[in-house]
């Protein structure tokens, strides 16, 4: 068990002093072999395979063959279980590759969205789980950690660097929830991905007027949805825009300097 600090005094969420290891945990379980990482793990597994809200502490229990009672000396609640499942299945941010290059923030930064967004792919379960507030478990911080070193020596103030890094992980969750949803859909309609835009496209040509859509009347003649669907463009250009305007707010910031 980790050794208390004085940030540990019970001033700390119950979730936040378990996954810093800060908690008093039982000297023996009520079920050899029983124990905080076991029980988080199977969570994990559930989750992965039914979704988040298959995850409930009576299946947890039935999983790793114990009492529900049992778990709760290891876990308080279920929202505490939620915190400790995302610690485990995101784990730290790799090594930042562009950060020990020194490459520019930009290319740091879009190495650090890239691989928050292959995180989410690899755990969608996680992006159904509310967010109970800012980082605070020691892989949330890693992360928070990188991506604001991707921003030294870029001149943005200490403000400025988490209002980006703010809105750049807003932007990646988005993303890769709305992708899940669309998949989810496609999948629950048995056809292909192509299937859906091609009936898509049908359907809004025979609803669309020239007179009261232009626009979309344009958009539909451009023929642009007809073309091959790229799963990577929508987080590629929102991101890159994104960091354009990054981009901006540095270059308006060192004119004020």
């Amino acid at each position: 068990m980790a050794e208390k600090n004085s940030a540990g005094g019970g001033d700390l969420p119950p979730s936040i002093e378990a996954a810093w290891g800060l908690r008093e945990r039982p000297v023996k379980g009520p079920k050899p072999g029983l124990s905080l990482e076991r029980i988080v793990a199977a969570a994990v597994a559930v989750a992965a395979s039914e979704g988040i809200a298959a995850v409930s502490m009576g299946r947890v229990a039935k999983e790793v063959g114990a009492s529900t009672m049992s778990l709760y000396r290891y876990v308080s609640a279920k929202d505490e279980l939620y915190v400790l499942m995302q610690e485990a299945a995101f784990g730290p941010p790799a090594p930042s590759a562009a950060l020990e290059a020194g490459a520019g923030w930009r290319e740091a930064l879009t190495e650090w969205a890239t691989g928050q967004r292959e995180q989410f792919h690899a755990n969608l379960w996680a992006l159904r789980i509310p967010i109970g507030g800012p980082p605070a478990t020691p892989n949330s911080l890693a992360w928070w950690e990188q991506g604001l070193q991707a921003l030294e020596g870029s001149g943005l103030g200490e403000g400025d660097k988490i209002s980006v890094i703010l809105l750049i992980s807003t932007f990646v969750r988005s993303e890769a929830l709305l992708m899940s949803d669309l998949a989810t859909a496609v999948t629950a309609r048995g056809v292909s991905p192509e299937e859906v835009v091609a009936g898509h496209e049908r359907t809004l040509r025979r609803l669309v007027d020239p007179a009261r859509h232009p626009a979309i009347h344009r958009l539909l003649d451009s023929g642009v949805m007809s073309e091959p669907d790229d799963p990577d463009y929508e987080f590629t250009f929102g991101l890159a825009t994104l960091l354009d305007g990054v981009e901006a707010l540095i270059r308006s910031t060192a004119a004020e300097g």
